[in-house]
C-alpha cells in the first residue's frame, strides 16, 4: 500500500487514489489514478481517515464521535464495508469530533483524538478500549514514532464552541 493514498471527501465519500512516480531524461513525474470512489458507512461528516498497517483496511473517524473500520479490500458496488464501529470521545450524553487517528507501528492497536481533550489507545483486532489521558484542549493531531515507543500528541482548541478563551497550544 505504499503507493495508495486514502482520502475522506465532502459527502461522506472515501476515495483510493494510486499515486506513481516516474522518471525520464531527468524528468520526475507524478501520476495518480483513482482505484475507487464509494460512501462511508459512517452517518455523518468524515473528519479524519488513516490506513491499518497491513493496508487492507481503513478507520473514519466523524463529527459524531464515532470510528467505523472499513475494508478497501472488497469494496461492493458504491459502498465500503462496514467491518465494526464504535463510539468514542463521549461525555454522558456530549458528543465530541474525532479528529484525528494514528496507527501503532507494531502492536495492531490505534489512538484516536478529539475535541473532548482526550487520547484513547485501542484495540482494534479485540474491539476494546485501551486507555485513555486528556490534555488542557481539542486533541488536533496525533502521532507515533517509528517503532511506537513514543506518541507526540498537538492540542489546540479547534473552535467547536465557537470564539471564546482557551488554553494556548501545546505539544506533548
Amino acid at each position: 500500500h505504499e503507493t495508495r493514498i486514502v482520502v475522506g471527501c465532502s459527502g461522506r465519500r472515501t476515495c483510493l487514489l494510486d499515486v506513481r512516480r516516474s522518471s525520464s531524461d531527468d524528468v520526475i513525474s507524478w501520476t495518480a489514478e483513482t482505484v475507487f470512489e464509494a460512501e462511508s458507512s459512517q452517518k455523518h461528516q468524515t473528519r479524519c481517515v488513516k490506513f491499518f498497517p497491513d493496508g487492507q483496511s481503513i478507520a473514519v473517524g466523524s463529527v459524531e464521535g464515532r470510528v467505523a473500520v472499513e475494508s478497501v479490500a472488497s469494496v461492493t458496488g458504491d459502498t465500503l464495508k462496514k467491518l465494526y464501529a464504535f463510539k468514542c470521545h463521549r461525555d454522558g450524553d456530549l458528543v465530541y469530533p474525532v479528529n484525528c487517528i494514528a496507527m501503532h507501528p507494531k502492536f495492531g492497536t490505534f489512538a484516536t483524538g478529539g475535541c473532548d481533550s482526550s487520547v484513547v489507545t485501542w484495540d482494534g483486532e479485540n474491539r476494546k478500549r485501551l486507555t485513555s489521558f486528556k490534555v488542557p484542549t481539542s486533541v488536533a493531531a496525533i502521532c507515533f514514532n517509528h517503532d511506537g515507543s513514543q506518541m507526540a500528541v498537538a492540542s489546540s482548541y479547534t473552535f467547536e464552541d465557537g470564539e471564546r478563551e482557551h488554553p494556548r497550544d501545546e505539544i506533548y
